[in-house]
């Protein structure tokens, strides 16, 4: 099994039933789901839930991944630590969108506080759908790279 169809999945407790729905229709899509949890709904950090699916974007395992909390932000800061990712919080389906085309974006990080199960599900499928324009775009997501040090 090769990473361009696996896509990993992760939240905090505030996200489990949304990234459970977003589990299955990403899988309905054909992904391959690497769903690393939680599954009960106890309080858990959101910090070591983002840098645990954005450690299998990094390493290649997964192509790419999306991670959930209760607005997105704070699991969102914790995976773009990581080398290498390049993770966005949208709440709208043009951003999505666009962090894949303008900024290669490789995760994608959802509020569940934030929005309902429809539209977490139109902003997944236009962040899957999107493809790095390249172009233009090369030079400043290789400035991005080139903070990490």
């Amino acid at each position: 099994m090769t990473a361009s169809n696996r896509i990993v999945l992760s939240s905090d407790h505030a996200a489990i039933p949304l990234r459970q729905a977003i589990a299955v229709h990403v899988a309905a899509r054909g992904w391959v789901v690497v769903d690393i949890g939680p599954t009960v709904p106890e309080s858990t950090p959101y910090p070591k839930h983002g840098e645990a699916a954005a450690r299998l974007v990094a390493s290649g395992d997964c192509r790419l991944g999306i991670i959930l909390c209760g607005t997105g932000q704070g699991i969102m800061m914790a995976a773009n630590k990581v080398m290498g990712i390049r993770c966005g919080v949208c709440s709208d389906t043009f951003s999505a969108r666009m962090i894949r085309q303008h900024n290669d974006a490789n995760m994608l990080s959802i509020g569940a506080r934030v929005v309902g199960e429809g539209l977490a599900l139109d902003i997944v499928d236009a962040f899957l759908a999107a493809e790095f324009e390249g172009g233009r775009h090369a030079a400043r997501v290789e400035m991005i790279g080139a903070l990490e040090g």
